[in-house]
């Protein structure tokens, strides 16, 4: 705690106002009051400060005394942030869990254990001539991920003195580094400026696609790892569950999910299932692996603010070790009415519904982080962005979907009357897009997929022409179509229900490689191509209806494992002798 620099002079809500702030500087962290509330200087006039305040504020009075930092708003970084829980400024639930059910004001603890120990292994030896973004030492955080301790750009020079390989503390000194200008001291523990990206070499074009199991995403709307992705919907259209599905499942090294105002129920959930559930790709548990940030709708409305600029942080410091980290914000809306609540407070001037003009800009600098890049010590690690959007009726208008539109290149539209059919995951097929779609073309390639493209493109055509074909149904019924456009109905109802349709609590569809959604889609147009034949045969549409086969393709998401491709050359060799059968009647 710094000395105090000013006095309490206007509280509004998490809004205060201070006089006499001479000393202090913008963005600063300060305390606040006798109970030493954390907030942060956001407005600073001649000697008057505006501040917001991360704690609730009832009881605050105007004389109370300001006390300065001399630090911005940041966050602690070191070993011992995989597993753990925070709040939206980064004080560790399960520790403050001790106070009681509900998080005293001014309560302070250490982000990160100072007393637990590492086991620490030097990269360096003395006399080394480093430069900053080399690895300097490493230690295994948890069983499935090795820390990578990371020098400072701004750090370079010849190393005078380097801790034996033992077990220490965060806070322990272990590097002591000869400079240009003086000698400095290294430990695992640093903090970061929330609102300040963190550095890298090179920024480069997203090519690898960011696997996640759920069919409609990987195939017709794939995210590439270091891409930005928004999933709008409204109430009871699947945006928590969408995002918990791509947490658990997605192929990524980190997980961070920040659960930004939702309800306390949903964040419930998260705390209690996340630690059960077993990371597929090492069977230990997958808590190992995630950060978890908690602020929900009835925590103070500012820290909801600084949450999502906290996970970030914590997303670009893993990154920088060379890992792929995908980060889930659940909701950026809550987060957008915390900037216009402050706003007002404030008294400024509003824009579109009452947000605040500098919304857009804001959005912009958050999916700005989002990347694909070559770390400053020459490895390559991506933070792909993840942001559910919750407009009010759905409505996709709302000035939060508009802006975040501008700022991603994937766009899950998630629709209420699918949701309403029980058709989970419910993306609208028809509002949603992908712009990594031709980026992740080669890697699909060199992957066993070279046909994965034109499958796509061809199942969406058929979806496209199935909706131009339902208005026409709506006026005079399916039975006036012609058969070749009733096959089209038939074929669309496949990829609806067989492909698109995932269930996230079968144990067998939850999750779909990318091997096995291959050869799903495959197979449904194999059997599309071969029934348009049949149907130039003059085979009536009723009897290809009538297959057996129908049934397995609707039935093979949950009927064949992922292990178990070979099955799909079974079922193809089923396809084509029962479609063999009927042409030996009708193409003679």
């Amino acid at each position: 705690m710094g000395g105090e620099i000013g006095t309490v002079s206007w509280v509004n809500g998490p809004v205060v106002r201070a006089s006499g702030m001479t000393n202090a500087t913008m963005l600063e962290m300060v305390e606040v009051g006798p109970g030493h509330l954390l907030g942060e200087i956001i407005i600073l006039d001649r000697d008057t400060a505006h501040i917001q305040v991360y704690e609730e504020t009832s009881g605050l009075r105007p004389g109370a005394p300001i006390y300065g930092t001399g630090l911005p708003l940041s966050v602690e970084l070191g070993p011992g942030l995989l597993g753990s829980v925070f709040d939206g400024v980064q004080r560790p639930l399960r520790a403050l869990a001790k106070s009681g059910h509900f998080i005293a004001r001014g309560l302070r603890v250490p982000a990160l254990d100072r007393e637990r120990k590492w086991a620490f292994t030097a990269r360096l030896k003395e006399g080394d001539q480093v430069r900053g973004g080399e690895v300097w030492g490493v230690l295994p955080e948890t069983s499935a991920i090795e820390h990578r301790l990371v020098l400072p750009l701004d750090a370079s020079g010849v190393v005078s003195w380097v801790a034996p390989d033992g077990e220490y503390t965060v806070s322990e000194p272990l590097l002591r580094l000869q400079t240009a200008a003086s000698e400095r001291t290294f430990q695992m523990l640093q903090l970061w400026p929330v609102r300040r990206p963190r550095p890298y070499r090179e920024r480069r074009v997203p090519y690898i696609p960011l696997i996640t199991g759920q069919r409609v995403i990987d195939t017709f709307f794939p995210l590439a790892k270091g891409g930005a992705a928004a999933i709008p919907g409204g109430f009871g259209a699947g945006k928590t569950v969408t995002q918990h599905q791509l947490a658990k499942w997605s192929d990524a090294d980190i997980i961070v999910y920040i659960g930004c105002g939702e309800r306390g129920n949903e964040m419930t959930e998260v705390l209690e299932e996340f630690p059960e559930l077993v990371d597929p790709r090492s069977g230990r548990p997958l808590m190992e692996r995630t950060i978890l940030i908690a602020n929900t709708s009835n925590m103070p409305v500012a820290a909801r603010e600084a949450s999502i600029y906290t996970g970030i942080t914590m997303a670009e410091y893993y990154r920088d070790m060379g890992y792929h980290v995908a980060l889930m914000a659940d909701s950026t809306s809550r987060w957008a009415e915390a900037l216009r609540e402050i706003s007002s407070r404030l008294e400024e001037m509003p824009a579109e519904e009452g947000f605040p003009a500098y919304m857009p800009a804001r959005l912009a600098e958050f999916y700005e982080r989002a990347g694909f890049v070559t770390c400053c010590g020459g490895s390559t690690g991506s933070v792909s962005i993840v942001g559910a959007v919750s407009p009010p009726g759905g409505d996709f208008s709302d000035p939060v979907v508009q802006h975040t539109k501008r700022f991603i290149r994937c766009f899950w539209a998630l629709d209420k009357d699918l949701a309403n059919a029980r058709h989970f995951p419910a993306v609208n097929w028809l509002e949603s897009y992908s712009e990594y779609l031709g980026a992740i073309d080669e890697w699909h390639g060199a992957h066993g997929d070279p046909e994965w493209r034109e499958l796509r493109d061809e199942a969406m055509s058929i979806l496209h022409r199935e909706s131009t074909l339902q208005q026409i149904v709506r006026l005079v019924g399916a039975d006036a179509l012609p058969d070749e456009e009733r096959l089209f109905l038939e074929t669309a109802r496949l990829l609806r229900e067989g492909y698109l349709q995932q269930s996230a609590l079968d144990p067998v569809d939850t999750f779909c490689s990318a091997q096995k959604q291959y050869h799903m889609l495959r197979l449904i147009l194999h059997f599309h191509h071969r029934a348009k034949r049949l149907l130039a045969c003059h085979c009536p549409i009723f009897q290809i209806r009538e297959l057996p086969m129908i049934t397995d393709l609707l039935r093979m998401k949950g009927s064949i494992g992922n292990d178990e491709v070979h099955k799909f050359e079974q079922l193809a060799q089923k396809i084509d002798e029962q479609i063999d059968a009927l042409e030996r009647g009708y193409c003679q």
